[in-house]
């Protein structure tokens, strides 16, 4: 929907007729007209102001609001009192947790994966980065050590 659209939707909201009447008076699609209409009720006039993209919700608020769902308080309400976008978010946040429990909810990895064989990427400076780092070369140096002997055993095979 234009913006000019969304305007007079909430306009329309405003004075009391709901999604599936507004969208007959403007002559437009309903499906638009009720997700405006859903995120209205949530936000109310805030719904015309750009929204930011892609926010980011802790572990923990969204584990909070997922238990409260499933525990009988509606999408709507929660939606609005944390400030979600819509209350789709909310309820796919619950479909994931009923299909994978609670780490489904955490953050996950970005970007794009490593490729298999490269080296994976190095630790965090920490207290212990420093020894993990020396344990990754002592392995690397036995692994070493180890091939070394057995070209050695072959070559000496080799010449009798």
């Amino acid at each position: 929907m234009s913006e000019d659209q969304r305007e007079a939707a909430v306009a329309w909201f405003e004075k009391g007729i709901a999604d599936a009447a507004t969208a007959r008076v403007m002559g437009v699609a309903r499906s638009p007209v009720k997700g405006l209409y859903l995120r209205w009720r949530i936000h109310g006039r805030g719904v015309l102001v750009a929204k930011q993209t892609k926010q980011v919700y802790s572990f923990e608020l969204k584990l909070a609001l997922v238990e409260r769902f499933i525990a009988g308080e509606t999408a709507q309400a929660l939606a609005a009192e944390a400030g979600l976008s819509s209350s789709g978010l909310l309820k796919n946040w619950a479909a994931a947790y009923r299909r994978e429990g609670a780490d489904a909810l955490r953050p996950k990895a970005g970007g794009r994966p490593g490729r298999p064989g490269s080296p994976p990427p190095e630790p965090e400076p920490g207290p212990g980065a420093e020894l993990e780092r020396l344990r990754r070369e002592n392995e690397r140096l036995r692994a070493e050590v180890a091939y070394l002997g057995k070209l050695r055993a072959l070559r000496a095979q080799e010449r009798r």
